[in-house]
């Protein structure tokens, strides 16, 4: 059957265990590298001539491009970002109801239609409403893919798991503005094929995506929710391979005990439910929807939004050159995409609040340098460069430690902390948190200004006001931010690093919001709830067809209930 996990022709038939891993991270990463390269890809874009004038926002001189209409062009860039708003909760809502995969497909169809219709595009109201749908597919694949990860991994190596996927981000960010940086220099950046054929680019992500999810395994935890437990244990059994049978018994044990205890509350959880806490207060749901929309926004308030944005000032202090510069910001994407690796051999080893607190005393330091750095150059016009080389060095350091820490653990957070029968949607709110702490109106650049497109395209809505009111100043005002965020880490976000999915909701029931109570009560819980945990007993000497039995028993009380 096509919806058999067990059928022949799909991909767990054939591989297991570590090589079945790297694969659902092939499929889970091509989405996360569309995601980074959607964002990098309307840089090049904005540079380009035939674009400029197609949309009618401005006019070339000289070989210098200057943009009259700054709202249009910021209202194209930026409704993709309403676009990510509106798709996360589709994709939380289709992938808790329907599936992981079918989330997959779903996220892919709309980016399909919206990059079709893009590279297509032949006036501004065409490329709005593109950007719009486009966003709605990415804002869907956003809501899936970290839930989709984070189930199929081991808890041990969940992290990394996650932090690869979000390597190839980056790399999706580096490969968008260097083949736009390319393309500049056909016709001189006077053809429809500069700005066409990257959107275009798109489509072939997007149709390996549609067509190959499909033979990926379905999330295990997700099958088991939906009662169909004998396919669950078959793809727990291909992930954690045939001689950790018993790895996968005790997974499933723990598996099907949560999904028995959320049984046993019947009542429909809504987005509106979830924000406000209504029903279920046991489980603190609105607790955890604060704690990652909040975590997505102290991400962008740490400061990648600003620091990408002065770039280009500090570049100008350094007495770099326009062609010079775009090199110097395309090298710090490739030293930014190799920071991510750091992140993926870390993370679970330090844990989550350790990788937050040192990448936020690192972009604390380099945020206090670079604006002290740019505030000596202002004042020694004699020695401007010298200050200038040594901010734009803190600008490499922030990037990197930005890349190493905080890139992915917000992306992480979400996609552990919530129960499973409204995982995906509580992952939506933290793109929730991302989309709002980005903001909505972006703020004009220049051609040369480019580099303030690399990586962020929606910026904050108060940011270009805030610079032009303290300039440099609002470096310190991020370092700030950096060093207010440890301590809120400290107290309110529990470690989830080397828990179950199934542990870590236990994290979440004291009523206190604080870590020291979370701690508590988890230990209490745990004990009264032996059932839960149990994989950490993977590495015991205890009889596999006695574990067996346990499951089928549980099982079959499970279904006798029902």
């Amino acid at each position: 059957m096509f919806n058999d996990e067990r059928a022949s022709w799909k991909i767990a038939a054939r591989l297991q265990k570590k090589s079945l891993l790297i694969a659902v991270n092939c499929l889970a990463g091509l989405a996360i590298f569309f995601f980074g390269y959607d964002q990098g890809m309307m840089g090049g874009v904005n540079d380009s001539k035939a674009y400029v004038e197609r949309m009618g926002l401005g006019y070339e001189r000289n070989g210098t491009i200057t943009v009259t209409n700054t709202l249009l062009q910021g209202g194209i860039v930026s409704v993709y970002y309403l676009g990510t708003l509106i798709g996360c909760f589709m994709g939380g809502y289709v992938s808790d109801r329907w599936g992981r995969i079918n989330a997959f497909a779903f996220g892919a169809a709309w980016g399909l239609l919206g990059a079709a219709l893009q590279c297509t595009a032949m006036n501004p109201t065409w490329m709005i409403v593109s950007r719009l749908i486009n966003g709605i597919g990415t804002g869907i694949l956003n809501a899936t893919v970290p839930v989709y990860g984070s189930e199929l991994a081991d808890y041990e190596s969940r992290g990394m798991f996650i932090a690869m996927e979000f390597t190839l981000n980056i790399v999706g960010v580096v490969v968008a503005y260097w083949l736009g940086f390319g393309l500049s220099y056909i016709e001189n950046g006077t053809s429809d094929f500069q700005w066409r054929f990257p959107i275009a680019f798109q489509i072939i992500m997007l149709l390996l995506l549609i067509i190959g999810c499909w033979f990926f395994p379905e999330s295990p935890r997700w099958l088991s929710m939906m009662g169909r437990n004998e396919e669950a244990m078959y793809v727990l059994k291909r992930l954690r391979g045939a001689e950790n049978e018993r790895a996968a018994i005790l997974e499933m044990r723990e598996i099907e005990a949560t999904v028995e205890l959320e049984a046993e509350s019947e009542e429909k959880i809504t987005y509106f439910h979830m924000l406000f806490g209504i029903g279920q207060e046991n489980l603190h749901i609105a607790r955890r929807v604060q704690l990652v929309i909040w975590l997505q926004i102290l991400q962008c308030w740490s400061g990648i939004a600003g620091i990408t944005m002065y770039a280009p000032t500090i570049f100008k202090i350094a007495g770099f050159a326009a062609q010079k510069t775009m090199w110097i910001s395309g090298l710090n994407n490739i030293f930014y995409a190799f920071a991510t690796l750091i992140c993926v051999f870390t993370i679970d080893r330090f844990g989550r609040r350790w990788t937050l607190w040192w990448g936020a005393t690192g972009q604390a330091v380099a945020m206090f340098l670079a604006g002290g750095m740019a505030r000596g150059g202002i004042n020694n016009p004699d020695s401007q460069g010298s200050w200038g080389i040594a901010a734009t060095a803190m600008v490499y350091l922030y990037t990197f430690v930005f890349g190493a820490t905080w890139l992915t653990v917000p992306w992480l957070y979400p996609a552990e902390i919530f129960p499973l029968k409204i995982r995906a949607k509580g992952n939506a709110w933290g793109v929730v948190g991302w989309s709002l702490g980005n903001g909505y109106v972006l703020p004009a650049f220049s051609a040369s200004d480019r580099t303030a497109l690399t990586s962020i395209r929606s910026l904050t809505l108060a940011l270009p006001y805030v610079f032009a009111a303290i300039g440099e100043n609002t470096l310190h005002v991020f370092g700030a931010v950096n060093l207010l965020s440890i301590p809120i880490v400290w107290a309110f976000y529990p470690e989830s690093s080397q828990r179950t999915l199934e542990e870590i909701d236990m994290l979440f029931a004291a009523k206190s919001p604080f870590v020291w109570a979370a701690e508590s009560k988890f230990k209490t819980l745990m004990a009264e709830n032996p059932e839960i945990g149990q994989a950490h007993q993977r590495h015991g000497n205890v009889d596999v067809e006695k574990d067996l039995l346990a499951v089928g028993t549980i099982h079959e009380e499970t279904v006798s209930r029902d």
